[in-house]
Protein backbone atom coordinates (compact mmCIF):
# COMPACT_ATOMS: atom_id res chain seq x y z
CA UNK A 1 0.00 0.00 0.00
CA UNK A 2 3.14 2.41 0.78
CA UNK A 3 4.42 1.86 -2.75
CA UNK A 4 1.01 2.95 -4.19
CA UNK A 5 0.51 5.46 -2.49
CA UNK A 6 3.96 7.11 -3.32
CA UNK A 7 3.48 6.04 -7.12
CA UNK A 8 0.49 8.47 -6.87
CA UNK A 9 2.85 11.18 -6.27
CA UNK A 10 4.75 10.70 -9.81
CA UNK A 11 2.96 12.55 -12.86
CA UNK A 12 4.59 9.94 -15.09
CA UNK A 13 3.24 11.56 -18.32
CA UNK A 14 5.89 15.01 -16.98
CA UNK A 15 8.47 12.66 -17.11
CA UNK A 16 7.80 11.79 -20.84
CA UNK A 17 7.48 15.62 -21.42
CA UNK A 18 10.95 16.27 -20.08
CA UNK A 19 13.12 17.44 -23.03
CA UNK A 20 16.03 14.95 -21.78
CA UNK A 21 13.15 11.88 -22.11
CA UNK A 22 12.38 12.79 -25.85
CA UNK A 23 15.44 12.86 -27.19
CA UNK A 24 16.35 9.67 -25.37
CA UNK A 25 13.48 8.03 -27.01
CA UNK A 26 14.31 9.32 -30.27
CA UNK A 27 17.69 8.09 -29.55
CA UNK A 28 16.76 4.54 -29.04
CA UNK A 29 13.78 4.56 -32.11
CA UNK A 30 16.45 5.50 -34.64
CA UNK A 31 19.35 3.24 -33.33
CA UNK A 32 17.51 -0.10 -32.20
CA UNK A 33 13.55 0.70 -33.24
CA UNK A 34 13.22 -0.11 -29.63
CA UNK A 35 11.43 1.63 -27.46
CA UNK A 36 11.44 3.49 -23.76
CA UNK A 37 8.81 3.02 -21.21
CA UNK A 38 8.32 3.01 -17.29
CA UNK A 39 6.53 0.23 -14.57
CA UNK A 40 5.24 2.50 -11.73
CA UNK A 41 5.38 1.44 -8.47
CA UNK A 42 2.19 -0.66 -8.28
CA UNK A 43 3.01 -2.67 -11.21
CA UNK A 44 1.37 -0.47 -13.80
CA UNK A 45 3.37 -0.06 -17.43
CA UNK A 46 3.20 3.53 -18.31
CA UNK A 47 2.87 4.94 -22.03
CA UNK A 48 1.99 2.50 -24.82
CA UNK A 49 4.68 0.91 -25.52
CA UNK A 50 3.76 -2.08 -28.10
CA UNK A 51 4.89 -6.00 -26.92
CA UNK A 52 6.29 -4.73 -23.86
CA UNK A 53 3.91 -6.04 -21.27
CA UNK A 54 5.15 -9.31 -20.85
CA UNK A 55 9.06 -8.41 -20.82
CA UNK A 56 8.20 -4.93 -18.57
CA UNK A 57 5.97 -7.31 -15.96
CA UNK A 58 9.36 -9.72 -15.40
CA UNK A 59 11.56 -7.57 -15.33
CA UNK A 60 9.56 -5.29 -12.22
CA UNK A 61 8.65 -8.32 -10.83
CA UNK A 62 12.94 -9.31 -10.92
CA UNK A 63 13.83 -5.81 -9.81
CA UNK A 64 10.90 -5.84 -6.93
CA UNK A 65 12.62 -9.54 -5.77
CA UNK A 66 16.32 -7.98 -5.45
CA UNK A 67 14.89 -4.87 -3.64
CA UNK A 68 17.40 -5.12 -0.65
CA UNK A 69 20.24 -4.89 -3.37
CA UNK A 70 18.60 -2.23 -5.48
CA UNK A 71 19.19 0.32 -2.35
CA UNK A 72 22.63 -0.28 -1.79
CA UNK A 73 22.99 0.13 -5.61
CA UNK A 74 20.59 2.08 -7.61
CA UNK A 75 21.40 0.91 -11.07
CA UNK A 76 21.44 -2.54 -11.14
CA UNK A 77 20.61 -3.71 -14.72
CA UNK A 78 18.50 -6.70 -15.94
CA UNK A 79 18.32 -8.11 -18.90
CA UNK A 80 15.35 -10.33 -19.66
CA UNK A 81 15.04 -12.67 -22.87
CA UNK A 82 12.01 -13.00 -23.76
CA UNK A 83 9.81 -13.82 -27.15
CA UNK A 84 11.20 -12.09 -30.46
CA UNK A 85 12.37 -9.39 -27.59
CA UNK A 86 15.25 -8.11 -24.91
CA UNK A 87 14.30 -6.16 -22.49
CA UNK A 88 16.43 -4.10 -20.12
CA UNK A 89 15.21 -2.75 -16.71
CA UNK A 90 17.15 0.22 -14.38
CA UNK A 91 15.29 0.48 -10.92
CA UNK A 92 14.64 4.49 -10.03
CA UNK A 93 14.84 4.66 -5.96
CA UNK A 94 13.80 8.05 -4.29
CA UNK A 95 14.99 8.48 -0.41
CA UNK A 96 15.68 4.91 -0.58
CA UNK A 97 12.45 4.07 -1.78
CA UNK A 98 11.90 1.66 -5.14
CA UNK A 99 9.26 4.14 -7.27
CA UNK A 100 9.25 2.12 -10.24
CA UNK A 101 11.83 1.07 -13.23
CA UNK A 102 12.94 2.60 -16.77
CA UNK A 103 12.63 -0.19 -19.56
CA UNK A 104 13.67 -0.35 -22.88
CA UNK A 105 12.13 -3.00 -25.34
CA UNK A 106 14.05 -4.45 -28.53
CA UNK A 107 13.01 -6.56 -31.13
CA UNK A 108 15.74 -9.63 -31.27
CA UNK A 109 14.24 -10.97 -34.48
CA UNK A 110 17.15 -11.71 -37.71
CA UNK A 111 14.59 -9.41 -39.70
CA UNK A 112 15.37 -5.86 -38.08
CA UNK A 113 18.92 -6.17 -39.27
CA UNK A 114 20.04 -4.52 -35.65
CA UNK A 115 22.83 -5.43 -34.20
CA UNK A 116 21.72 -5.09 -30.19
CA UNK A 117 24.05 -3.06 -27.97
CA UNK A 118 23.50 -3.95 -24.16
CA UNK A 119 25.46 -1.80 -23.05
CA UNK A 120 24.50 1.36 -24.97
CA UNK A 121 20.64 0.70 -24.04
CA UNK A 122 21.92 -0.20 -20.02
CA UNK A 123 23.59 3.60 -19.87
CA UNK A 124 20.53 4.96 -21.62
CA UNK A 125 18.20 3.44 -18.71
CA UNK A 126 20.34 4.89 -16.05
CA UNK A 127 20.78 8.07 -17.06
CA UNK A 128 17.19 8.15 -17.93
CA UNK A 129 16.60 6.90 -14.32
CA UNK A 130 18.99 9.66 -12.95
CA UNK A 131 16.82 12.42 -14.54
CA UNK A 132 13.72 10.83 -13.05
CA UNK A 133 15.12 11.07 -9.56
CA UNK A 134 17.09 14.78 -10.07
CA UNK A 135 13.41 15.57 -11.52
CA UNK A 136 11.70 14.58 -8.32
CA UNK A 137 14.31 16.28 -6.02
CA UNK A 138 14.64 19.50 -8.09
CA UNK A 139 10.62 19.91 -7.86
CA UNK A 140 9.80 18.96 -4.77
CA UNK A 141 9.56 22.36 -3.45
CA UNK A 142 9.57 21.47 -0.06
CA UNK A 143 10.31 24.43 1.26
CA UNK A 144 7.33 26.22 0.63
CA UNK A 145 5.09 23.23 1.58
CA UNK A 146 6.38 22.15 4.82
CA UNK A 147 5.98 18.65 3.29
CA UNK A 148 8.00 15.39 3.44
CA UNK A 149 10.96 15.37 1.69
CA UNK A 150 9.42 12.61 -1.02
CA UNK A 151 6.63 15.01 -2.06
CA UNK A 152 6.27 15.47 -5.50
CA UNK A 153 4.63 19.13 -6.07
CA UNK A 154 6.39 20.85 -9.45
CA UNK A 155 5.22 23.98 -10.26
CA UNK A 156 4.42 25.11 -14.07
CA UNK A 157 3.66 28.90 -13.73
CA UNK A 158 4.00 32.03 -11.29
CA UNK A 159 1.15 33.91 -12.38
CA UNK A 160 2.00 34.54 -16.24
CA UNK A 161 5.45 33.27 -16.11
CA UNK A 162 5.34 29.91 -17.98
CA UNK A 163 8.07 27.11 -17.12
CA UNK A 164 9.05 24.26 -15.08
CA UNK A 165 12.92 23.29 -15.40
CA UNK A 166 15.08 23.21 -12.73
CA UNK A 167 16.82 27.35 -13.36
CA UNK A 168 12.35 28.39 -12.88
CA UNK A 169 12.12 25.97 -9.93
CA UNK A 170 14.97 27.97 -8.43
CA UNK A 171 13.41 31.28 -8.98
CA UNK A 172 10.25 30.18 -7.97
CA UNK A 173 11.47 29.46 -4.45
CA UNK A 174 12.86 32.63 -4.53
CA UNK A 175 9.67 34.62 -5.76
CA UNK A 176 8.01 32.23 -2.31
CA UNK A 177 10.53 33.82 -0.09
CA UNK A 178 10.09 37.81 -1.16
CA UNK A 179 7.28 38.42 -2.38
CA UNK A 180 5.67 39.51 1.39
CA UNK A 181 8.94 41.88 2.16
CA UNK A 182 9.69 45.47 0.91
CA UNK A 183 13.35 44.50 -0.32
CA UNK A 184 14.23 46.13 -3.19
CA UNK A 185 14.74 43.85 -6.01
CA UNK A 186 17.38 43.06 -8.93
CA UNK A 187 16.53 41.27 -11.80
CA UNK A 188 19.09 40.32 -14.03
CA UNK A 189 19.17 38.75 -17.57
CA UNK A 190 18.89 39.01 -21.15
CA UNK A 191 16.45 40.66 -23.22
CA UNK A 192 13.63 38.98 -23.62
CA UNK A 193 13.70 36.88 -20.66
CA UNK A 194 11.00 38.27 -19.40
CA UNK A 195 12.49 40.25 -16.67
CA UNK A 196 8.88 42.65 -16.26
CA UNK A 197 7.02 39.02 -15.99
CA UNK A 198 9.41 38.65 -12.61
CA UNK A 199 8.57 41.79 -11.75
CA UNK A 200 4.87 41.67 -11.97
CA UNK A 201 4.56 38.20 -10.21
CA UNK A 202 6.34 39.59 -6.98
CA UNK A 203 3.96 42.51 -7.07
CA UNK A 204 0.87 40.90 -7.66
CA UNK A 205 1.26 37.95 -5.04
CA UNK A 206 2.30 40.77 -2.50
CA UNK A 207 0.68 42.92 0.27
CA UNK A 208 0.81 45.59 -2.30
CA UNK A 209 -1.33 44.00 -5.03
CA UNK A 210 -3.86 46.37 -4.23
CA UNK A 211 -1.89 49.60 -5.27
CA UNK A 212 -0.56 50.24 -8.89
CA UNK A 213 2.62 48.66 -10.61
CA UNK A 214 3.78 51.02 -12.45
CA UNK A 215 6.49 50.68 -15.24
CA UNK A 216 9.36 52.67 -16.83
CA UNK A 217 12.19 52.05 -18.75
CA UNK A 218 15.46 54.35 -18.41
CA UNK A 219 16.91 53.99 -21.52
CA UNK A 220 13.07 55.55 -23.27
CA UNK A 221 14.08 58.79 -22.60
CA UNK A 222 16.83 61.62 -22.42
CA UNK A 223 18.16 62.82 -19.09
CA UNK A 224 16.02 65.56 -18.56
CA UNK A 225 12.63 63.96 -19.80
CA UNK A 226 13.36 61.19 -17.63
CA UNK A 227 14.19 63.57 -14.41
CA UNK A 228 10.23 64.89 -15.02
CA UNK A 229 8.81 61.25 -15.85
CA UNK A 230 9.81 59.94 -12.60
CA UNK A 231 9.54 62.85 -10.06
CA UNK A 232 7.34 65.25 -11.99
CA UNK A 233 7.51 68.87 -12.15
CA UNK A 234 6.48 72.24 -11.63
CA UNK A 235 4.18 74.39 -13.40
CA UNK A 236 6.98 76.73 -15.10
CA UNK A 237 10.20 75.15 -14.20
CA UNK A 238 11.33 74.50 -17.54
CA UNK A 239 9.84 75.46 -21.34
CA UNK A 240 6.99 73.70 -22.08
CA UNK A 241 5.81 72.89 -18.32
CA UNK A 242 2.31 74.73 -18.69
CA UNK A 243 0.92 72.84 -15.78
CA UNK A 244 2.13 70.73 -12.42
CA UNK A 245 3.02 67.19 -13.40
CA UNK A 246 2.60 64.31 -10.58
CA UNK A 247 5.82 61.83 -11.25
CA UNK A 248 6.10 58.23 -11.17
CA UNK A 249 7.12 57.76 -7.56
CA UNK A 250 4.19 59.67 -6.71
CA UNK A 251 1.69 57.23 -8.82
CA UNK A 252 3.34 54.27 -7.27
CA UNK A 253 3.21 55.54 -3.69
CA UNK A 254 2.11 52.29 -1.47
CA UNK A 255 3.13 50.24 -4.47
CA UNK A 256 5.76 48.69 -6.89
CA UNK A 257 8.05 50.72 -8.91
CA UNK A 258 9.66 48.65 -11.66
CA UNK A 259 13.02 50.20 -13.35
CA UNK A 260 13.71 48.70 -15.98
CA UNK A 261 17.42 49.05 -18.17
CA UNK A 262 18.55 51.06 -14.87
CA UNK A 263 22.11 50.29 -16.08
CA UNK A 264 21.40 53.43 -18.45
CA UNK A 265 20.59 56.12 -16.25
CA UNK A 266 22.75 59.04 -15.55
CA UNK A 267 24.72 59.74 -12.41
CA UNK A 268 22.39 62.72 -11.69
CA UNK A 269 19.39 60.71 -11.75
CA UNK A 270 20.89 57.46 -10.07
CA UNK A 271 21.31 60.29 -7.00
CA UNK A 272 17.95 61.09 -7.18
CA UNK A 273 16.36 57.46 -6.90
CA UNK A 274 19.26 56.69 -4.56
CA UNK A 275 17.46 59.55 -2.05
CA UNK A 276 13.98 57.68 -2.71
CA UNK A 277 15.58 54.20 -1.68
CA UNK A 278 17.60 55.85 1.70
CA UNK A 279 15.15 58.42 3.22
CA UNK A 280 11.78 57.81 0.95
CA UNK A 281 11.69 61.11 -0.19
CA UNK A 282 12.22 63.29 -3.84
CA UNK A 283 11.75 66.64 -4.88
CA UNK A 284 9.84 67.58 -8.22
CA UNK A 285 11.83 69.43 -11.11
CA UNK A 286 11.10 73.21 -10.15
CA UNK A 287 10.21 72.35 -6.60
CA UNK A 288 11.53 73.45 -3.34
CA UNK A 289 9.53 70.90 -0.81
CA UNK A 290 10.19 67.45 -1.12
CA UNK A 291 7.44 65.30 -1.10
CA UNK A 292 7.21 61.44 0.70
CA UNK A 293 6.32 58.33 -0.74
CA UNK A 294 6.63 54.73 -0.30
CA UNK A 295 7.39 52.53 -2.92
CA UNK A 296 9.10 49.02 -3.24
CA UNK A 297 11.46 49.26 -6.02
CA UNK A 298 12.03 46.52 -8.53
CA UNK A 299 15.28 47.06 -10.84
CA UNK A 300 16.00 45.55 -14.05
CA UNK A 301 19.34 45.40 -16.74
CA UNK A 302 21.28 43.07 -19.14
CA UNK A 303 24.49 44.82 -17.72
CA UNK A 304 27.05 44.12 -15.27
CA UNK A 305 26.48 46.58 -12.86
CA UNK A 306 29.66 45.33 -10.98
CA UNK A 307 31.88 45.91 -14.07
CA UNK A 308 30.07 49.51 -14.76
CA UNK A 309 30.61 50.10 -10.87
CA UNK A 310 34.18 49.68 -11.28
CA UNK A 311 34.40 51.46 -14.61
CA UNK A 312 32.88 54.59 -12.52
CA UNK A 313 29.67 54.41 -15.06
CA UNK A 314 27.31 53.25 -12.04
CA UNK A 315 27.26 54.43 -8.49
CA UNK A 316 28.66 52.08 -5.87
CA UNK A 317 26.10 52.85 -3.06
CA UNK A 318 23.30 52.87 -4.99
CA UNK A 319 24.26 49.22 -6.78
CA UNK A 320 23.90 48.03 -3.01
CA UNK A 321 21.31 49.93 -2.37
CA UNK A 322 19.96 47.55 -5.38
CA UNK A 323 20.77 44.57 -5.08
CA UNK A 324 19.78 43.70 -1.75
CA UNK A 325 18.06 40.74 -3.59
CA UNK A 326 19.56 39.54 -6.76
CA UNK A 327 17.11 37.34 -9.18
CA UNK A 328 18.38 36.00 -12.87
CA UNK A 329 16.21 35.30 -15.33
CA UNK A 330 17.44 32.25 -17.01
CA UNK A 331 18.03 32.40 -20.48
CA UNK A 332 15.83 30.17 -23.01
CA UNK A 333 19.00 28.65 -24.09
CA UNK A 334 19.51 27.30 -20.81
CA UNK A 335 16.15 26.08 -19.96
CA UNK A 336 15.50 23.88 -23.07
CA UNK A 337 12.84 21.56 -21.50
CA UNK A 338 10.42 24.14 -21.12
CA UNK A 339 10.17 24.93 -24.88
CA UNK A 340 7.29 22.36 -25.36
CA UNK A 341 5.80 23.79 -22.60
CA UNK A 342 6.13 27.61 -23.97
CA UNK A 343 5.26 26.60 -27.99
CA UNK A 344 2.16 25.13 -26.49
CA UNK A 345 0.89 28.11 -24.25
CA UNK A 346 1.67 30.94 -27.00
CA UNK A 347 -0.14 28.50 -29.75
CA UNK A 348 -2.99 28.89 -27.28
CA UNK A 349 -2.43 32.06 -27.07
CA UNK A 350 -2.09 32.97 -30.23
CA UNK A 351 -5.60 31.38 -31.34
CA UNK A 352 -7.71 32.77 -29.35
CA UNK A 353 -10.01 34.32 -30.58
CA UNK A 354 -9.11 33.30 -34.13
CA UNK A 355 -12.34 31.31 -34.96
CA UNK A 356 -11.13 30.29 -38.43
CA UNK A 357 -9.90 27.54 -37.11
CA UNK A 358 -11.44 24.95 -36.56
CA UNK A 359 -9.24 22.53 -34.39
CA UNK A 360 -6.28 23.43 -32.18
CA UNK A 361 -2.66 23.54 -34.05
CA UNK A 362 0.49 21.97 -33.01
CA UNK A 363 4.13 21.37 -34.26
CA UNK A 364 5.05 18.56 -35.93
CA UNK A 365 7.83 16.60 -34.04
CA UNK A 366 11.09 17.87 -37.02
CA UNK A 367 9.44 21.50 -36.69
CA UNK A 368 10.10 21.04 -32.77
CA UNK A 369 13.11 19.36 -32.71
CA UNK A 370 14.53 22.13 -34.70
CA UNK A 371 13.15 24.74 -32.25
CA UNK A 372 14.85 23.01 -29.39
CA UNK A 373 17.96 22.49 -31.37
CA UNK A 374 18.03 26.37 -31.86
CA UNK A 375 19.96 29.22 -29.67
CA UNK A 376 17.54 31.57 -29.36
CA UNK A 377 19.53 34.87 -29.20
CA UNK A 378 16.28 36.71 -28.98
CA UNK A 379 14.67 34.65 -26.21
CA UNK A 380 11.30 33.98 -24.89
CA UNK A 381 10.47 37.04 -26.95
CA UNK A 382 11.93 35.51 -29.88
CA UNK A 383 10.50 32.63 -29.15
CA UNK A 384 6.56 34.32 -29.19
CA UNK A 385 7.33 36.19 -32.29
CA UNK A 386 8.22 33.09 -34.30
CA UNK A 387 5.17 30.84 -32.96
CA UNK A 388 2.69 33.83 -33.85
CA UNK A 389 4.47 33.58 -37.42
CA UNK A 390 3.58 30.41 -37.68
CA UNK A 391 -0.08 30.29 -36.71
CA UNK A 392 -0.46 32.57 -39.70
CA UNK A 393 1.61 31.58 -42.22
CA UNK A 394 0.23 27.88 -41.60
CA UNK A 395 -3.51 28.81 -42.41
CA UNK A 396 -6.00 26.19 -41.91
CA UNK A 397 -3.27 23.60 -41.18
CA UNK A 398 -3.76 21.59 -38.23
CA UNK A 399 0.20 20.59 -38.53
CA UNK A 400 2.57 23.36 -38.88
CA UNK A 401 5.53 22.08 -40.53
CA UNK A 402 9.31 22.06 -40.46
CA UNK A 403 9.62 24.02 -43.67
CA UNK A 404 7.21 26.85 -42.32
CA UNK A 405 10.45 28.10 -39.44
CA UNK A 406 12.20 31.55 -40.39
CA UNK A 407 15.12 31.16 -42.51
CA UNK A 408 17.34 31.41 -39.02
CA UNK A 409 16.37 28.63 -37.39
CA UNK A 410 16.39 26.18 -40.49
CA UNK A 411 20.20 27.32 -41.18
CA UNK A 412 22.03 24.24 -39.92
CA UNK A 413 25.37 25.98 -39.29
CA UNK A 414 24.03 28.64 -37.34
CA UNK A 415 23.43 29.20 -33.72
CA UNK A 416 23.41 25.83 -33.30
CA UNK A 417 25.17 22.84 -31.23
CA UNK A 418 24.64 20.04 -34.10
CA UNK A 419 26.69 18.34 -36.11
CA UNK A 420 26.99 19.37 -39.37
CA UNK A 421 26.82 16.80 -42.24
CA UNK A 422 30.19 15.37 -42.74
CA UNK A 423 30.89 15.33 -38.86
CA UNK A 424 32.47 18.73 -38.03
CA UNK A 425 31.10 21.24 -35.53
CA UNK A 426 29.18 24.53 -36.63
CA UNK A 427 30.74 27.28 -36.69
CA UNK A 428 30.63 29.10 -32.52
CA UNK A 429 28.90 32.02 -32.36
CA UNK A 430 29.45 32.78 -28.80
CA UNK A 431 31.79 31.74 -25.41
CA UNK A 432 29.42 29.26 -24.68
CA UNK A 433 29.25 27.93 -28.24
CA UNK A 434 32.87 27.57 -28.62
CA UNK A 435 33.99 26.07 -25.38
CA UNK A 436 30.82 23.41 -26.39
CA UNK A 437 32.79 22.96 -29.84
CA UNK A 438 36.19 22.41 -27.90
CA UNK A 439 34.75 19.81 -25.08
CA UNK A 440 32.96 17.95 -28.10
CA UNK A 441 35.66 17.72 -30.43
CA UNK A 442 38.42 16.84 -27.32
CA UNK A 443 36.07 13.77 -26.32
CA UNK A 444 35.48 12.62 -29.97
CA UNK A 445 38.93 12.29 -30.48
CA UNK A 446 39.96 10.45 -26.44
CA UNK A 447 37.28 8.01 -27.49
CA UNK A 448 38.93 7.46 -31.28
CA UNK A 449 42.09 7.06 -29.15
CA UNK A 450 40.53 4.51 -26.45
CA UNK A 451 38.78 2.54 -29.70
CA UNK A 452 35.39 4.03 -27.90
CA UNK A 453 36.35 2.02 -24.67
CA UNK A 454 34.58 4.68 -22.18
CA UNK A 455 36.28 3.68 -18.77
CA UNK A 456 39.63 4.12 -20.42
CA UNK A 457 38.10 7.80 -22.32
CA UNK A 458 36.84 8.82 -18.71
CA UNK A 459 39.82 8.00 -16.95
CA UNK A 460 41.83 9.98 -20.08
CA UNK A 461 39.57 12.67 -19.68
CA UNK A 462 39.22 12.73 -15.47
CA UNK A 463 35.63 12.84 -15.51
CA UNK A 464 33.13 10.30 -14.45
CA UNK A 465 31.98 7.68 -16.47
CA UNK A 466 28.80 8.65 -16.16
CA UNK A 467 29.39 12.11 -16.61
CA UNK A 468 31.23 11.05 -20.02
CA UNK A 469 27.72 9.53 -21.29
CA UNK A 470 25.78 12.07 -20.48
CA UNK A 471 27.89 14.00 -22.97
CA UNK A 472 28.37 11.81 -25.50
CA UNK A 473 24.65 11.23 -25.51
CA UNK A 474 24.40 15.56 -25.65
CA UNK A 475 26.86 15.93 -28.44
CA UNK A 476 25.68 12.63 -30.21
CA UNK A 477 28.71 11.81 -30.79
CA UNK A 478 28.11 7.91 -31.18
CA UNK A 479 25.86 9.05 -34.32
CA UNK A 480 28.93 10.37 -35.20
CA UNK A 481 30.82 7.88 -34.27
CA UNK A 482 28.61 5.45 -37.07
CA UNK A 483 28.60 8.02 -39.88
CA UNK A 484 32.62 7.92 -39.52
CA UNK A 485 32.36 3.86 -39.84
CA UNK A 486 30.25 4.12 -42.77
CA UNK A 487 32.59 6.61 -44.42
Amino acid sequence: MAAAKDDRRVNWQEIFDLHVTKRLRQILRRRFASELGFVSASGEIQAGVRHAEPCAAQAWRSIQAQQALVSRSAHTKYVCPAHDRIEIAAPITILGKLIGCAFVTASTEPATELKIDEEFLAEILELQADEVISFWTESALRDQHGGAPGDFTPRYSYDAIVGRCRPMQDLYRMLDKIIESNSTVLVQGENGTGKELIARAIHYNSPRSVHRFVVQNCSAFNDNLLDSELFGHQKGSFTGAIADKQGLFEVADRGTFFLDEIGDMSPALQVKVLRVLQEGTFTPVGGTEPRQVDVRIIAATNRDLKKMVERGEFREDLYYRVNVINLTAPALRDRRDDIPLLVEHFLKQKMKGKTRYQQPKQLASACLDRLLRYQWPGNIRELENEIERLVVLSGDDAVIQEEMLSPRILEPTEKSLELDGEGGTSEAHSLNDAVDSVERDLIYEVLKRTDWNKTKAAAELQISRRNLIRKVIKYRLDSRRQSSKSV
